[in-house]
């Protein structure tokens, strides 16, 4: 499953556990059977590319802001944001990239949260020690 078809179905949002599903009301279920869930989705295309991963949060963020990294360049962009924050001897960055802003812990190549373009303004963002725009 894509993210933008994910992102469409996301009033279905399901959490996969080690041993099951966990539905928006907290209720268990075994495996889904089915289609898989956003974050496996999400982590497959990952691997594709052998790409930077993203948190549980980041994911979260992600689907609540409804940002497609899949759509064009974006996630193809975003590595490399991360590949020269890590030549440059990073460890946390601010990477932008067109209208969304990604905190990323450099040394985990790990996207930690996701900001699209309104939530940006009148934002602080700490515990960072570089910015990449790309």
């Amino acid at each position: 499953m894509l993210i933008s078809e994910y992102l469409a179905l996301r009033n279905k949002i399901s959490v996969t556990t080690g041993n099951g599903i966990i539905a928006e009301n907290n209720a268990q279920f075994p495996e889904q059977a089915e289609g898989e869930s956003f974050a496996a989705a999400l982590q497959s295309k990952i691997e594709e590319q052998h790409g930077v991963g993203f948190s549980k949060h980041a994911i979260k963020r992600l689907s609540e802001r409804s940002i497609d990294v899949t759509e064009g360049d974006t996630l193809e962009r975003l590595n490399k944001a991360v590949e020269i924050a890590a030549d440059k001897g990073s460890s946390d960055a601010l990477v932008l990239v067109d209208t969304n802003a990604f905190v990323v812990s450099v040394k985990n190549n790990t996207v930690v949260t996701a900001i699209a373009q309104e939530e940006l303004k009148g934002n602080i963002f700490t515990k960072i020690d570089s910015t990449v725009i790309i």
